[in-house]
């Protein structure tokens, strides 16, 4: 049905790899894959096997857990998008008030969550790629606000900039993008 490889981590990991929860749920135990350091696996690849087909109308939903946590959307593949690099952004464990369990009991662990849902119900396909642009429109905020800081005064509760400093911001901004290509890459990551 489905294979997945965990980037510069893995060989192709079949459905065998995941325990079946029912006829349209699997998870991945991560203890069992790396241990405790599930945090260090950053992406993973899913996609379609070429025997298997899925209804257009359906989907196969990647979510993560890390122990304590909620389910986290990741993405999901179709038919008319049989493959995907997902960006795994692991919760902080116990995020959701989920309590932690005990010393003598068994400890939680990290999963991935695969199921078959309705294609329409899901968020977005491409989540990765909507939070790479809200990192990026954070970290050029950020950069504005920093320069600006720097031509500010104080008035009581209000800041004085020069009238000119969303202009001088921005040519100094596609300046050093213009000489320095890695610049831009910088506010992406």
């Amino acid at each position: 049905m489905f294979g997945v490889v965990f980037p510069n981590r893995s060989f192709p990991l079949d459905i065998s790899t995941f325990a079946q929860i029912d006829a349209t749920h699997w998870l991945l135990d991560m203890n069992h894959f790396v241990g405790e350091s599930y945090d260090s696996i950053r992406e993973v690849c899913i996609f379609l096997l070429n025997n298997f087909t899925l209804p257009p109308d359906k989907a196969l939903a990647v979510y993560i857990q890390s122990p304590g946590s909620s389910f986290l959307f990741c993405g999901a593949v179709t038919p008319s998008r049989p493959s995907a690099v997902l960006s795994l952004p692991w919760p902080d464990p116990g995020s959701a008030g989920i309590p932690q369990l005990t010393a003598d009991s068994t400890p939680l662990s990290a999963k991935i969550g695969v199921s078959v849902e309705d294609l329409a119900t899901l968020p977005s396909l491409d989540v990765a790629a909507e939070r790479k642009i809200e990192r990026l429109a954070l970290k050029v905020g950020e950069n504005l606000f920093n320069f600006m800081q720097s031509f500010c005064a104080v008035d009581g509760s209000k800041l004085i900039v020069p009238t000119d400093i969303l202009d001088r911001w921005l040519k100094k901004f596609q300046e050093r993008a213009k000489r320095d290509p890695e610049y831009l890459k910088g506010f992406a990551l």
